[in-house]
């Protein structure tokens, strides 16, 4: 680190930087409830132990076969229940104390390096990325002290003319920021919320620049091609573009925009700098990873920042604040040593009211990571993360590190460059022992891992008002996409040498390990979620019942785990901010999710051990139409694209619909044993009508809207005779 990183002369060493927090009484009630939850859950596996089924000689083997089947998803749910349960059972909360940082050691903060990552100008447009490099550039820190990267994976002569555009804009935008404590950073942002003030000299000023260099990105980008007067005015970066290169064969690109670096010199704008590593075809690049490792070794030529915060391209900075925040974690004289890395939560800008595709996670970010850092520490998610520089480059806790003389001597741009090569990292630790891991689509998951387990550990701060904003999906193929490539990475580390189960044994709590557990086991979840609910739909069509009759004693532990446990969830999500209908639409996207993205990410991590297919990142688009935008706003699910997990969702939907609409006639037609089949199979119609009811957006997209957003025909028609196929085959049988 940098010998003035380490001229910090405590003040008052009495008083901490941050405190941590539990809610004991909190806490013991829901050890309680959930003592009782499980009781519960005993006395199904003990109801399907003991009573026999009621059957005839004809279907004696079917339906022996049918219950043990139930009995065994029984068991996953139960275990998995209680693998759920370390999520909640030792949460804390921390409050930093960012007046105290300051009076201790005012500007003489540490060197901050701020990582920004995009992949592709189309899906990624570069005016969403500059304005989260301006959000950052603008953060409430020593200009001298901090330093932004961004790193072009696309290679994009676009995005680097938005970058060397936005770096003429910052010297305006940033002394902006901090003369009238704007709040939030990103410009975009912040001209259009209601709480922006325009009207003074200053404010209009800004407004127009910010205006005319929008006007000028986004012409370049509609055209396709860099204004001729722009490529002379930033000639020194674009000469470095070779003539052939195309987004997956080029060279490094390294291009300092700002130097803050100089000594003796009045800094108001941060050191830019933009980095397109060299790719080249015959070389893996390791995704995001691969990006992060490139920035980690060219930042160390340049600034060298002690600590490092990675943001994605479209999480601006929302919180000014946020890094003293995570400074009080980290320059903490006591507790703080012991933290490798400070996350904040992953929140979005564009949710609708009732969050219509459960993108917030609310109940995750208010509750289970709180969880998780009682237990040790939260995951790293690859986003609004800040991290000790030594730590991801592979210290161990309780290691000294050398100090690096500070000095004005800066490596040339072309040495600088040979860090990113294509090359670099043969035969060397990167990407193993040092840096981001490779190896997985969630590298972030299994480096936090890693980090935990060389004795680190992290911490998690959700404040008020929250650090990182970003853009969340719009319709449901974007949100089944991301999910089922977060399932089939987390399914990955479960089964690779970095699994928690066995890799973490001996060095982080238990409590650490079934949290993990929680995550990675999101993909075979799918199995027991979709038999489960198919058989159950399936059987009452057939009249085989699988639940205890409503009156039996037996009756009353299958309706307290199901009442008690959706209950408490409603309540939680309640507590959280959220709203009931958001609270329904969660429910909804928890059974689409299992019953289609993390089915298909437990398929392809099996192909994938067995080498039929490869690892491939997919990125999540940023914006979309306008009509799709509108209906978003009015939450109308949008489908409009052919896709397997729709032909899945589907099916699945119809057969639920034609199931529970046989089951009803058969109650009509038969209204004298109505009352049997109530009393038999009550909670398999509570079951199969709330399928039903859930899936309506799904009834609507396929069989009544007439817009562009609706199921495409081809997916509905094959749908509709494959459920209609498969209940005509039961009935047969």
């Amino acid at each position: 680190m940098r010998k003035e990183d380490d001229r910090f002369i405590p003040v008052q060493e009495d008083e901490p930087l941050f405190v941590t927090r539990r809610k004991t009484g909190r806490v013991v009630m829901y050890r309680v409830f959930s003592a009782s939850v499980f009781f519960c859950i005993c006395c199904i596996w003990l109801y399907r132990v003991n009573v026999p089924t009621e059957i005839d000689e004809n279907r004696s083997g079917s339906v022996r076969l049918i219950w043990l089947i139930i009995f065994v998803m029984e068991i996953w749910f139960g275990l998995y229940w209680v693998v759920v349960q370390s999520l909640r059972w030792n949460p804390v909360w921390r409050f930093t104390f960012t007046d105290r940082l300051s009076r201790r050691y005012g500007n003489d903060l540490p060197r901050l390096d701020v990582f920004v990552c995009t992949a592709d100008p189309v899906i990624e447009p570069p005016l969403m990325v500059v304005n989260t490099v301006l959000s950052v550039a603008a953060l409430d820190y020593p200009p001298e002290k901090l330093a932004v990267y961004l790193s072009d994976d696309g290679g994009s002569e676009l995005t680097f003319y938005a970058l060397a555009e936005a770096a003429e804009f910052a010297k305006t935008w940033v002394p902006f920021c901090k003369k009238f404590d704007v709040e939030p950073r990103s410009p975009a942002a912040y001209l259009s919320c209601k709480a922006s003030v325009l009207g003074s000299a200053d404010s209009e000023e800004v407004a127009r620049l910010y205006k005319e260099m929008a006007e000028r990105i986004e012409t370049a980008a509609r055209l396709g091609r860099i204004p001729d007067e722009a490529r002379l005015k930033y000639v020194e970066g674009f000469s470095q573009w070779d003539p052939d290169a195309t987004r997956r064969n080029h060279g490094t690109v390294l291009q300092i925009l700002v130097d803050g670096r100089k000594a003796n010199a009045v800094v108001t704008v941060p050191t830019l700098v933009y980095l397109s590593r060299e790719k080249r075809p015959e070389h893996h690049h390791h995704f995001k990873a691969g990006a992060m490792n490139a920035l980690i070794r060219v930042s160390s030529k340049i600034t060298c920042g002690r600590i490092i915060l990675n943001v994605d391209c479209d999480m601006y900075s929302n919180n000014s604040k946020s890094a003293r925040d995570a400074l009080c974690i980290l320059l903490d004289e006591k507790q703080g040593k012991e933290i490798a890395f400070v996350q904040f939560p992953q929140c979005f800008e564009n949710l609708t009211r009732n969050d219509l595709y459960g993108s917030m996670m609310r109940v995750g970010a208010d509750v289970e990571f709180k969880g998780l850092d009682g237990n040790g520490g939260p995951l790293y998610i690859g986003t609004g993360c800040f991290h000790r520089r030594d730590v991801i480059c592979g210290r161990k806790y309780g290691e000294e590190t050398a100090e690096v003389e500070d000095s004005e001597d800066f490596s040339e741009s072309e040495m600088i460059k040979a860090l990113a090569s294509c090359t670099y990292e043969k035969n060397s630790q990167w990407g193993n022992e040092m840096g981001v891991k490779y190896g997985c689509p969630v590298e972030d998951v299994i480096t936090g891992l890693a980090i935990q387990c060389r004795g680190w550990k992290s911490a998690y701060l959700n404040p008020k008002k929250k650090a990182f904003v970003g853009v969340a999906p719009t319709n449901l193929h974007q949100m089944l996409v991301q999910q089922r490539r977060w399932s089939e990475g987390e399914f990955q580390i479960l089964l690779s040498e970095y699994s928690p189960v066995w890799y973490a044994q001996g060095k982080i709590g238990l409590g650490l390990i079934l949290g993990y557990c929680c995550f990675c086991l999101w993909a075979p979840s799918s199995i027991p979620v979709l038999v489960y609910s198919v058989l159950t739909s399936l059987c009452l069509f057939k009249g085989i019942p699988l639940f205890p009759k409503v009156w039996c004693s037996w009756f009353i532990p299958f309706v307290y785990v199901t009442v008690a446990a959706h209950g408490y969830t409603l309540a939680e999500f309640l507590w959280c901010g959220g709203t009931f209908l958001g609270w329904w639409n969660e429910q909804r996207m928890w059974l689409y999710r299992r019953t289609s993205s993390f089915l298909f990410g437990f398929m392809d991590t099996i192909l994938k051990k067995l080498g039929v297919s490869e690892s491939a990142f997919v990125i999540t688009a940023k914006v979309a139409e306008e009509e799709a935008a509108e209906r978003y706003e009015k939450e109308v699910m949008e489908f409009g694209v052919e896709s397997p997990m729709f032909l899945l969702l589907g099916t699945l939907g119809m057969l639920h619909l034609f199931c529970f609409a046989a089951a009803v006639m058969r109650l009509v037609m038969t209204s004298r044993e109505a009352g049997g089949d109530l009393q038999t199979m009550g909670l398999q119609f509570v079951i199969t009508g709330v399928l039903v009811v859930i899936n309506w957006p799904l009834y609507e997209g396929m069989l009544l809207r007439k817009d562009k957003g609706k199921m495409p025909m081809s997916v509905t028609v094959k749908a509709f005779v494959l459920a209609l196929s498969a209940s005509t085959c039961i009935a047969l049988l």
